[in-house]
């Protein structure tokens, strides 16, 4: 029933419109005045659209502040005195084609604001100012190109150059939609394209346009829906351009929190975690070991004769040291465990082993260290004293055992 009902509204409002006619035409045949019909033209139709968009368009720069948003409304607005110079009549030959010369110059401009747009959305910055220089020059040339040759020729002149323009701002918003998928963007590509082959079509046309005025109608249609469409597609973009930079934004901050926690839980100087970050994963690998019944152990690593080098070398010299026995630990200490800077030359490793194992993984480092063919480069004495200490099952708190681990590791450094 209600499908019904709203099926009837637009046959009610055909009748009604019909009705209102026929009452119209009774009362003017029985001589009641009627309101006369007004003509509109369509160029100074096209200058009051034109100057709504460029109403909206300062709005809209208004809130965002965007020079691209600027650029557009430059664009929308030379659209106003191109129409309305065409669209008021002229006594003279001269002053009309000067006219359409005038007019031409400004679709140019209009064009070259749109591309202009583009480019800095873009930041390919193909627009510069000494380029903007031969506008001037351009203009001078198509009025004189109308008075002296004719609007025709002033007209394919300026079409071309105007669909080059619109072509090459398509081809810039097309590559928008491919960077950032911006459903504004495409729907101005599309516009564009659009707008150049219908100034290509009219520079074929345009002496049959001139002439009989055949087609005028068509393509003037074509380009009012284009040019709607246009305007649709701006504030697409606009918006889509705030959603863009509040993603951005986010994914900064984002970025921003995962830097500044990394920094939170790493030592600075070696790389290492830091105690702050034992705190942190005590609890979840004590449950996780539980849980899957895997032993623990832990190392309490510390450099023999650091204080010396220190003292003796400078402090340059011991942070070299320092971030040499980081890198040797990581290198010999899997991945899937974890490698802490405890403090000053101490670092402590929390290992997936047993006991057994992490006796013999703590002689294989020391070994190893006084092996390895790059520690000719370090001060002479240098070597590693280490703890170790298996973690009994049901174990809630590492900080006892850790001690217990600096307990050992003494009593290996004074077995050295």
């Amino acid at each position: 029933m209600k499908l019904r009902r709203f099926l009837l509204i637009p046959v009610f409002v055909l009748l009604t419109s019909d009705f209102v006619l026929l009452s119209s035409s009774a009362l003017a045949a029985q001589g009641v005045p009627t309101p006369p019909n007004i003509p509109i033209s369509p160029r100074r139709a096209a200058a009051f659209g034109a100057t709504i968009v460029t109403g909206l368009l300062a709005l809209q720069y208004a809130h965002r502040r965007k020079p691209f948003i600027l650029l557009w409304l430059a664009g929308w607005g030379l659209i106003v005195p191109m129409m309305l110079l065409l669209a008021r009549g002229y006594e003279s030959v001269t002053a009309s084609r000067a006219a359409v010369g005038a007019a031409q110059f400004l679709g140019v401009c209009s064009a070259t604001f749109y591309f202009w747009s583009a480019d800095v959305y873009r930041y390919t910055r193909y627009v510069q100012p000494h380029r903007l220089k031969a506008l001037p020059a351009l203009g001078v040339l198509l009025i004189v190109v109308s008075i002296a040759l004719g609007p025709a020729s002033a007209l394919v002149l300026g079409f071309l150059i105007t669909a080059a323009l619109l072509a090459a701002t398509g081809a810039l918003y097309a590559a928008i939609v491919i960077e950032r998928h911006m459903i504004g963007a495409g729907l101005i590509a599309f516009v564009m394209f659009g707008l150049a082959v219908s100034n290509v079509t009219t520079t074929v046309l345009v002496s049959r346009m001139l002439t009989s005025g055949e087609f005028v109608f068509e393509i003037t249609t074509v380009n009012a829906v284009l040019y709607t469409f246009c305007a649709l597609g701006i504030h697409q973009l606009v918006f889509e351009d705030m959603t863009y930079e509040l993603r951005m934004t986010n994914r900064r901050l984002e970025s921003a929190r995962e830097e500044l926690l990394q920094a939170s839980i790493t030592d600075p100087l070696t790389g290492c975690h830091n105690r702050r970050f034992l705190e942190q994963v005590m609890y979840r690998e004590l449950q996780r070991h539980r849980r899957f019944n895997l032993a623990m152990s832990l190392l309490f690593i510390d450099i023999d004769r650091f204080k010396a080098i220190n003292d003796s070398l400078g402090h340059d010299a011991g942070d070299r040291v320092l971030q040499y026995v980081a890198r040797f630990l990581k290198r010999h200490i899997r991945e899937a465990d974890y490698v802490f800077r405890w403090g000053g030359d101490e670092f402590l490793a929390l290992i997936t082993c047993t006991g057994e194992e992490a006796r013999r993984k703590a002689a294989m480092l020391k070994s190893n260290f006084d092996a390895a063919p790059d520690a000719v480069e370090l001060p002479p004495g240098i070597g590693l004293s280490v703890g170790w200490i298996e973690v009994p099952p049901g174990t809630n708190d590492l900080m006892p055992l850790v001690a217990e681990a600096d307990a050992r590791m003494y009593v290996d450094k004074g077995a050295r």
